[in-house]
């Protein structure tokens, strides 16, 4: 997805996306050159955000992109979030049949991971993520 400026003419977005989440729901990079999906932008319902999913992993797929940060968030009363669980669910499930290679979850996304340790090595730009070694339950790297 391009990244572009909301109500420029080339956006790269979906049919769950409105003109008030368009900045939220388009593919954006952080400082770390990581590629992230804001699933909860909009506040969607939980098979809302598991389409958006569905979608965007689809679309990373054909950009030829092999990791991206999911922000699906921890839940607005801090108990762990149905948007939270269900996307974890689905991503067991995409790994078990090999659609995806691996799913590191924010608690897990930390140097003494072994997966996240193996990932850094081979892409050292990861290091730099704001959400490294935080346990941040509200997000989730996925490797494609």
């Amino acid at each position: 997805m391009k990244e572009c400026k909301l109500g420029s003419p080339d956006q790269s977005i979906h049919k769950y996306a409105t003109n008030d989440t368009i900045s939220m729901t388009a593919e954006r990079k952080t400082k770390s050159r990581i590629h992230f999906i804001d699933l909860e932008a909009g506040k969607p319902s939980v098979d809302e955000a598991l389409a958006h999913l569905d979608f965007q992993l689809a679309n990373a797929r054909r950009q030829g992109r092999s990791f991206l940060k999911l922000i699906h968030g921890y839940g607005s009363t801090g108990a762990g979030g149905d948007i939270r669980i269900a996307i974890q669910k689905r991503l067991h499930e995409l790994e078990r049949s090999g659609t995806i290679r691996r799913s590191i979850f924010g608690e897990d996304w930390g140097t003494s991971n072994a997966h996240t340790w193996e990932l850094l090595k081979a892409q050292p730009a990861l290091k730099q993520d704001p959400d490294l070694g935080r346990r941040n339950l509200g997000i989730t790297i996925v490797l494609l």
